[in-house]
């Protein structure tokens, strides 16, 4: 059995989780309790020295980190989500290094620190300059779906499930679909895909399990 640790509220697990998901592959999920610490253990860091989530462990004894990565393997393994030419390939690494640089890596803090920390912890500077930071990536996105609905070719590929790793949240972090319409019907198009399901569908753990845990 292909088993991937990841938890519901991470966005990066969710690039990973995804593209398996659609590619048809049989896996399941291993809850990493990450709001209780479980990434930073040491039993985690024997899977992971980097302590982060999504792990993949596979039915053939490879393991993996890092959703690119992971992403590379299902297009390996399957066929499927990884373009369907050199000039295609190497157009899917590029948006996906873009989208943890610019993307993923920002919003990802961003929604943490204006969601995940109690509100007096919350840095505000910090976040009016992550918001600042993200106005023109998404921008970016926008610009580049106007005239194309993937972000590669003329399917879905790794590029379009690395970029909207973020953005099926509706947890408030400073992205608003309405403003961006090309990214809106591009996330539509995503979700109308067979198979697809919301992270907190798609893997366990959501902000609703932890509330009702403590009340």
């Amino acid at each position: 059995m292909i088993r991937l640790h990841c938890f519901g509220e991470s966005g990066n697990a969710y690039k990973a989780a995804l593209p398996m998901t659609l590619a048809g592959l049989d896996w399941e999920p291993v809850k990493v309790d990450f709001f209780a610490g479980a990434a930073r253990s040491d039993a985690f860091r024997a899977l992971n020295e980097m302590g982060e989530v999504p792990v993949l462990e596979t039915d053939d004894g490879l393991r993996l980190s890092q959703s690119g990565a992971i992403q590379d393997w299902v297009s390996e393994r399957t066929g499927k989500f990884g373009g369907n030419t050199p000039e295609e390939r190497r157009e899917v690494l590029r948006w996906v290094l873009w989208d943890n640089h610019k993307l993923s890596g920002q919003a990802g803090t961003l929604r943490f620190l204006m969601n995940f920390l109690p509100p007096e912890k919350r840095p505000e500077q910090v976040i009016k300059w992550l918001q600042g930071r993200l106005a023109p990536t998404y921008a970016t996105l926008d610009r580049a779906l106007e005239d194309r609905d993937w972000l590669v070719g003329d399917g879905p590929t790794n590029a379009d499930f690395s970029c909207c790793g973020y953005l099926f949240y509706t947890e408030p972090f400073g992205f608003d679909r309405a403003a961006h319409p090309h990214i809106d019907r591009w996330l539509d198009r995503i979700a109308a895909l067979p198979g697809w399901k919301h992270p907190y569908e798609l893997m366990p753990g959501s902000p609703a399990d932890r509330e009702g845990a403590t009340t």
